[in-house]
């Protein structure tokens, strides 16, 4: 018995091991520390050279920040810092400690870089190109800063909580808080800022979507037919693409399936249709988006 209970002891601990989280390697921190710090500079060059002069704000806390900023007359890193702080603790208890420290780093250079780059003139007074171009460079800094582990705005924070307690999805409630926020900028600039605001909110959130996912744009495509030893022949040589075959089996006919499981670039999806169509025009074929692929045996081979 009790050598029974040492060896159920032992495996629980080997399972804790296993589990718990793997210190990042001194390169990975340096990696990180850099690139969230690009993120951070390309998004305070966003606001202080191109949205704030023209009087437009971007969502969540960053566009209170800077309607405060307007409002008091104070430096608009002051405020990002402040109302970003608290997000800190929540993101620790919430996400993790990596997180919460990525956060904090990245927002104190973001809030040391709107300071330093406040009284550097507008780089254009065309308030579109502004809001077209400073979104654009705004989505890619906090696309970098979250691919990397970290956060610039504690909104999505903050929704993640208000989820728990609200009937509506994190999106939702993203979405209702910033409408509410961009809205506000009518009041405070005037209603042609505010529509403004909306542009360049929705090129920043496209923008950092891209720079999240990746600009690879893979997608995995799924393969029902009899002929499958052709066409993932025929795939493997005239697409360079490696497949896995997975057993399936007909809900109504009862009757063994062999699906075809591959992943490919957009560019791609046109010639692998056409295989499928041409060994098996009455093939199942359903294709979808990846964000991002990695490991195993999908790195494209030479067509000879």
């Amino acid at each position: 018995m009790i050598m029974s209970d040492l060896a159920d002891a032992s495996t629980t601990e080997i399972m804790q091991k296993k589990t718990q989280h793997k210190k990042l390697t001194l390169r990975q921190i340096l990696q990180r520390g850099l690139l969230i710090t690009i993120g951070a500079v390309l998004m305070a060059v966003g606001l202080e050279i191109f949205l704030v002069p023209n009087n437009v704000i971007d969502g969540g806390i960053t566009g209170i920040s800077i309607m405060l900023s307007y409002i008091t007359g104070w430096k608009l890193g002051i405020f990002l810092f402040i109302l970003n702080l608290p997000f800190f603790f929540i993101g620790y208890k919430q996400i993790g400690k990596t997180f919460a420290l990525s956060t904090l780093y990245g927002i104190l250079i973001l809030s040391i870089t709107t300071t330093l780059l406040h009284h550097v003139p507008a780089f254009t007074q065309d308030i579109l190109l502004a809001s077209a171009f400073g979104g654009m460079i705004l989505g890619i800094g906090v696309g970098m800063v979250i691919r990397y582990g970290g956060s610039l705005d504690g909104t999505e924070i903050l929704a993640i909580l208000a989820s728990k307690k609200l009937p509506f999805s994190v999106g939702e409630i993203v979405m209702f808080f910033n409408l509410f926020i961009l809205g506000s900028a009518g009041f405070v600039f005037s209603w042609d800022r505010a529509m403004y605001s909306i542009i360049a909110y929705f090129v920043a959130y496209k923008t950092m979507d891209i720079v999240i996912a990746g600009l690879d744009e893979s997608k995995f495509v799924w393969i029902i037919s009899d002929e499958f030893n052709d066409i993932g022949e025929a795939i493997m040589n005239r697409l360079g693409r490696g497949v896995t075959f997975l057993a399936g089996e007909g809900a109504y006919s009862g009757d063994d399936k062999k699906v075809i499981f591959c992943v490919i670039n957009r560019l791609e999806e046109a010639k692998l249709k056409e295989i499928v169509k041409s060994f098996d025009p009455s093939a199942f074929l359903a294709v979808g988006d990846i964000a991002e692929v990695r490991g195993g045996r999908f790195k494209k081979k030479d067509i000879h």
